[in-house]
């Protein structure tokens, strides 16, 4: 009963805190700026902590924040194998190829109409299928390794990131591209200094689509076989141990 009771004390002297704060002559000011979410978030920590032990929620349901730090802490060295595997190899690889390739065949389709109609519908169709059911069978192609983690990204990131692009590819008017002919701009001049400097809002927001499909997807393939490291593997593993304060490490 403790814990509670000290619990809804922070809460209100937290909150008590940053109303002050906010109001105060000083809310403008970059430390201020900063202060208020970080009371946010460490009375967040400071709830959950109070509630699981206040109300004894068992740890395999869900640990006190002191209790994931500790185990970061403790498996520091497994949590950075582990992120190299499944990001720096897996997601950022795929992430990498997967929307140079897309930027590249976008502007081949722009240049080519038949792609265009023949592509895109592919494209959509396979941009629509359940990772689940890709992810096993690049797994057995490209083998249990990060290559096959990267090859899944890829196919993730992909159209999205194709569609994106060529829909900001069309974003210049005709007035527009008449003019650079006027000024004899050729098709390259014209793509590099209007079309895709005009594109980079579509471009940008297919990166930012991509950059939560990248993750996924790496962790994702990963329970569908992998070495003995990586975030997806070691969640697998740590679920069927009942292991929920490593499982939050790795989220964290």
């Amino acid at each position: 009963m403790k814990w509670i009771i000290g619990v809804l004390i922070f809460w209100v002297a937290a909150y008590a805190l940053n109303i002050w704060l906010a109001n105060s002559k000083w809310r403008n000011t970059r430390v201020v700026k900063f202060a208020v979410p970080a009371i946010f978030g460490i009375t967040i920590l400071v709830i959950w902590e109070g509630l699981v032990k206040g109300l004894q929620v068992p740890s395999v349901i869900l640990p006190p924040p002191s209790m994931i730090a500790a185990k970061v802490v403790d498996s520091i060295p497994i949590l950075r194998g582990d992120l190299v595997q499944t990001f720096v190899k897996g997601a950022l690889t795929g992430y990498v190829i997967g929307c140079g390739a897309a930027v590249i065949t976008a502007i081949l389709i722009d240049r080519s109409p038949f792609l265009q109609r023949g592509l895109l519908p592919v494209g959509n169709f396979i941009a629509a299928l359940p990772i689940i059911g890709t992810a096993p069978i690049l797994v057995m192609w490209f083998g249990f390794d990060w290559q096959s983690k990267a090859a899944v990204v890829v196919v993730m990131v992909f159209f999205p990131m194709l569609v994106n692009t060529v829909q900001g590819l069309k974003a210049t008017d005709q007035m527009q591209r008449d003019l650079m002919r006027t000024y004899a701009g050729s098709y390259w001049q014209t793509l590099f200094k209007l079309r895709l400097p005009a594109a980079m809002p579509a471009i940008f927001n297919g990166l930012k689509i991509a950059t939560t499909l990248a993750l996924i997807g790496a962790i994702v393939a990963e329970f569908f076989g992998s070495p003995t490291r990586g975030m997806g593997f070691r969640i697998s593993v740590e679920v069927g141990r009942l292991g929920l304060d490593m499982v939050w490490a790795e989220i964290f």
